[in-house]
């Protein structure tokens, strides 16, 4: 497939009616997009990014005129966050509508729907007047693709069109919440925190990740290793001296370091290569920063990164979800530190 670059919003959006998968930028990551309605559509999806069946699709939608064609019902907390958060970085779980794929939900009753806050985006599903299924525009596992040439890396050959919109400005994902539980449950962190998500319709619940083989996630992020940079990475937790002795063990190993670190840290390290994600005095810039950061390791051979966590606290909580699932759980502790 010859895969078409800077596809304007009415050829992106013939394209989908067609039933064949675009590329286009959302506030959040580029998504990767096609006919919620199609089976045959969302089996492109899956054929390119690699992902696996049960791993399910969040539904993009222009206007809140749409809703119907994606759920069947809306709960009075679902309209709260509604209210508040359209458009934006949240997508809400509620009962799926009967037109929508089943491979869109892996065969789930409920789905998972937002309207994002990106003029290119909000244009292309307002013009295409379908409810589009999109997940990160990048080969599964890979780090999600916040800029055109990040999708171009993985999926050029693979996918019909990219519609340029240039680096997109939260570059994390959505929150997820599932309202078919009571409470709501988080089963995502992302741009909207929990305690913005509390003070609109008061106290929810948090999700663990799923880890058992056989379940089926009711949300993306939840059970499979993602974001992840072809070296392995490895949260290093302990204090500057401790995580200075890890790299240099490594380095004695023979092994070529990369690190990644806030800006704060970036002269406290000696490695091949140190990248820096944003400020921790500044959550926002660390989230535009991050998945640009993982893709760039690539280009340097390294056979170990090493990266200083995060905690979770407002934004934070998304960005040490994120590296918790790119390290696929790889912690190194110092055990004599408090």
């Amino acid at each position: 497939m010859n895969t078409k670059f800077d596809l304007s919003i009415e050829e992106a959006a013939a394209l989908l009616q067609a039933e064949e998968v675009v590329a286009f930028p959302t506030e959040t990551v580029y998504g990767l997009g096609a006919d919620a309605t199609s089976d045959a559509a969302i089996a492109k999806i899956f054929a390119a990014k690699g992902r696996p069946n049960d791993n399910p699709l969040i539904v993009h939608i222009g206007s809140i005129e749409q809703l119907p064609q994606v759920v069947a019902s809306v709960s009075d907390e679902a309209q709260q966050l509604m209210d508040a958060f359209w458009p934006g970085p949240l997508t809400i779980i509620l009962p799926k509508q009967a037109g929508i794929a089943e491979s869109v939900t892996a065969g789930l009753p409920s789905v998972g729907v937002r309207i994002p806050a990106h003029p290119v985006a909000l244009a292309l599903l307002q013009t295409v007047d379908l409810p589009i299924a999109a997940p990160s525009a990048n080969v599964s596992g890979r780090p999600s693709p916040t800029k055109a040439q990040h999708v171009a890396d993985d999926l050029d050959g693979k996918i019909a069109g990219i519609v340029d919109g240039g680096a997109t400005e939260i570059g994390l994902e959505s929150t997820v919440i599932d309202c078919t539980t009571t409470p709501p449950t988080i089963l995502r962190p992302g741009g909207v925190t929990q305690a913005e998500i509390e003070a609109v319709i008061g106290a929810v619940c948090m999700a663990v990740s799923l880890e058992q083989a056989e379940s089926t996630p009711k949300s993306p992020g939840m059970k499979y290793t993602h974001y992840a940079p072809s070296a392995p990475l490895f949260l290093v937790k302990g204090d500057r001296a401790y995580f200075a002795g890890v790299i240099a063990d490594a380095k004695a190993e023979g092994k070529r370091v990369g690190i990644l670190v806030p800006e704060e840290q970036a002269a406290s390290y000696a490695a091949e290569v140190i990248l820096t994600c944003g400020s921790k005095a500044d959550l926002p810039s660390v989230s535009k920063r991050l998945y640009d950061a993982l893709r760039e390791f690539d280009a340097h051979d390294l056979d170990v990164i090493y990266a200083e966590p995060f905690y979770a606290t407002d934004l934070g909580e998304a960005i040490a979800n994120r590296l918790q699932k790119a390290s696929g759980g790889r912690v190194i502790t110092d055990k004599h530190s408090n």
